[in-house]
């Protein structure tokens, strides 16, 4: 039950640090397909028949609402002429 004066999202659970960074990640990949896209002098049309997605969806990716899965992403990086690089990589130091 919400007490009053308590917002309905204030109460949702797991960490806001944890959605913040989810968030981030998906606005700097749509930022990183946007950018490569205007390199090549694509149309959000064009890049979704080459991905095999539609423009809705390319849109929704452009502007970070959706996580892509693997065969999208690989999709996108032969659509867009890239390398597709996932790492691992060891946390930093404190």
């Amino acid at each position: 039950m919400r007490r009053s004066g308590e917002h309905a999202v204030w109460r949702r659970s797991g960490s806001h640090s944890e959605e913040y960074e989810a968030a981030r990640r998906g606005f700097l990949l749509g930022k990183m397909v946007y950018e490569r896209r205007r390199e090549l002098g694509l149309s959000q049309v064009e890049l979704a028949a080459r991905a095999g997605m539609t423009q809705p969806q390319l849109s929704r990716l452009e502007g970070g609402g959706v996580t892509p899965t693997i065969p999208l992403l690989e999709r996108l990086a032969a659509a867009l002429e890239v390398d597709l690089v996932i790492d691992f990589q060891p946390h930093a130091a404190a």
